[in-house]
């Protein structure tokens, strides 16, 4: 039985902008493994047999058209489940994300599709990401509504990469709850050798952000390396989370010899309020960059951003964010603590 050029290369598939017809959207590979495309970029892969309490993930990539490292694996995670070599026993739910965006090689065509969940893309009606946001909310909670909802059994990884260069090529962050952060993520996110994690402090409107609060998934978002061109990724970069995903799938223990990742904490944000916003330091400045205190940040009109403990790092510096987003984030170190109350 062969394996049909919608799952032998899903990201060539989708960017061609092809659909399959209503009696072709569902099959089963030649391994038992039941598929079925739901829409443009999304797909649904079970296994042959599903256990009760069987674990349902949602891996997401895209969301960011311009971020091409994550697509690119994701593809091939599809690809290697059709044909038997990567094992499923798990509920699979697949995301490219911005698909329009990732055809024009742009991170976004009107607003960036990481800030319009939880229902924000109800105030930009016209924009042009806002159906997108508002369709990958349903395909989520429908995904999640067949799951059960005992700890661990519904999870939901994003993966990205950064515009900049990062102290930490990769990181995770994880959305805030208002409850203890999760051993057992800190334990994939160990093997998936991710080297820091950064921990919200108030809701956002990100993907991650709302499956977790409207899906009660363990959610996260994985930064992995640099924007780069399709075809231009060097992927063996990225093994470890790749792989740490695999093993999330087919339900085996990956190796946990890496040291659990250092964690940071949010603790103020930049907004940019107008055109006038300036940042104070280098354009290409790394994430995770530390500043001491007093050093003067940014500055929009009579506002001002001062450091105001011992050290504070920046991540995610961008000036050229439209005026009433984020346009940095500020965090400090709380590994010890974090690692101490995990449940």
């Amino acid at each position: 039985m062969p394996v049909p050029m919608m799952l032998d290369d899903f990201l060539a598939y989708t960017l061609a902008g092809t659909r399959p017809a209503a009696n072709e959207t569902q099959g089963v590979c030649a391994n038992g493994v039941r598929w079925s495309w739901l829409d443009d970029g999304v797909l649904v892969l079970e296994p042959a047999a599903l256990e009760p309490g069987t674990r349902s993930v949602l891996v997401s990539a895209g969301v960011h058209g311009d971020e091409t490292a994550p697509i690119e694996l994701l593809a091939f995670l599809v690809r290697d489940i059709a044909h038997g070599s990567a094992a499923l026993t798990c509920r699979l739910m697949v995301i490219l994300g911005n698909v329009d965006a990732m055809r024009d090689a742009l991170r976004y065509r009107d607003d960036d599709l990481n800030r319009l969940f939880s229902g924000r893309h109800l105030q930009v009606p016209q924009s042009h990401e806002a159906p997108r946001a508002a369709a990958l909310e349903q395909a989520a909670v429908q995904f999640f509504t067949a799951a059960p909802d005992a700890p661990g059994a519904r999870w939901h990884i994003d993966m990205h990469t950064a515009i900049r260069a990062s102290a930490f090529e990769q990181f995770a962050l994880l959305p805030h709850t208002g409850k203890p952060c999760s051993r057992v993520m800190f334990e994939w996110l160990r093997q998936a050798r991710i080297s820091a994690v950064l921990l919200h402090t108030t809701r956002g409107t990100t993907y991650s952000h709302f499956t977790a609060h409207a899906c009660g998934a363990d959610a996260c978002t994985l930064e992995l390396g640099k924007v780069r061109p399709f075809g231009e990724n060097d992927l063996t970069r990225f093994a470890g989370a790749d792989l740490a995903l695999r093993h999330l799938l087919d339900g085996t223990q990956g190796e946990a010899d890496a040291a659990l990742p250092r964690v940071f904490t949010v603790i103020d944000q930049l907004t940019k309020q107008s055109e006038a916003f300036e940042l104070l330091f280098a354009a290409d400045v790394a994430n995770f960059t530390p500043f001491t205190k007093d050093t003067l940040l940014a500055r929009d009109g009579e506002y001002r951003y001062t450091v105001r403990h011992d050290e504070e790092r920046i991540v995610f510096p961008n000036a050229t964010v439209k005026p009433g987003l984020r346009a940095g984030l500020l965090v400090i170190e709380t590994t010890q603590q974090t690692l101490a109350q995990l449940v």
